[in-house]
């Protein structure tokens, strides 16, 4: 694919084929996304690819913990509640894919469900889980440089016909993906990838979340046009 296919092709996937990735698929698409630049080139990013038998472990650790109503562990911080122009752009999504779900705001069920998804990781046959070098912890930069990896990862996935969907609700129980994905002490989880074979039959997947326009987002200083 060309640059722009892929930037303005990807979707978030959220459904996935009962398909496995190759391996050495997988680490091609690592491979590509490690090119992304980091701080001094610190490049504080590891990467732990989950599939298969620890991958349903984690599953089902993270929904027994869930459902028993277990607090979250999230390891990266997780700040305030979004408000104002940025809760609207979460609520307006969340309307996207509940509409594409047919999921009802009053069908308490299938929003639990659509929420047990995300830290079933969406079923995909893969999970890769992002973590960080805990003796960079107080540095802004590994936050930055992490997410820079993570979204090369998700469109170095995409140019190979590969779905992803960046998400937290993997992760949120950080001692059942530490058991299970064997995450050394010396490493801080910070998000999950899930990643797999597109499954373009399922709803979700066709949803295109809005995006603010140029004109929105940017100031232009300094130009004669």
């Amino acid at each position: 694919m060309q640059f722009d296919e892929v930037v303005l092709g990807r979707r978030s996937i959220r459904g996935y084929k009962d398909k496995p990735v190759p391996k050495a698929l997988i680490k091609e698409v690592l491979a590509l996304a490690m090119r992304s630049p980091s701080s001094m080139n610190t490049q504080p990013w590891n990467f732990t690819v989950v599939s298969g038998a620890p991958l349903d472990l984690i599953r089902a650790g993270n929904t027994e913990r869930n459902l028993a109503g277990v607090p979250h562990s999230r390891e990266f911080r997780i700040g305030k509640p979004f408000a104002g122009q940025h809760r609207d752009r979460q609520v307006g999504v969340a309307k996207q894919l509940f509409a594409a779900m047919d999921i009802a705001r009053e069908d308490a069920e299938k929003r639990q469900d659509w929420v047990l998804r995300g830290f079933r990781q969406f079923d995909a046959p893969v999970c890769v889980i992002i973590t960080y070098d805990a003796e960079l912890a107080d540095s802004d930069d590994t936050a930055f440089d992490c997410g820079a990896v993570t979204t090369a990862l998700v469109n170095a996935a995409w140019s190979r016909g590969l779905g992803a969907v960046i998400n937290s609700q993997g992760i949120m129980q950080s001692p059942v993906v530490r058991e299970h994905a064997k995450i050394a002490d010396h490493q801080v989880i910070m998000k999950a990838v899930a990643l797999g074979w597109p499954d373009e039959s399922f709803p979700a997947n066709a949803v295109v979340s809005e995006r603010k326009s140029v004109e929105e987002a940017c100031s232009f200083l300094g130009f004669d046009d």
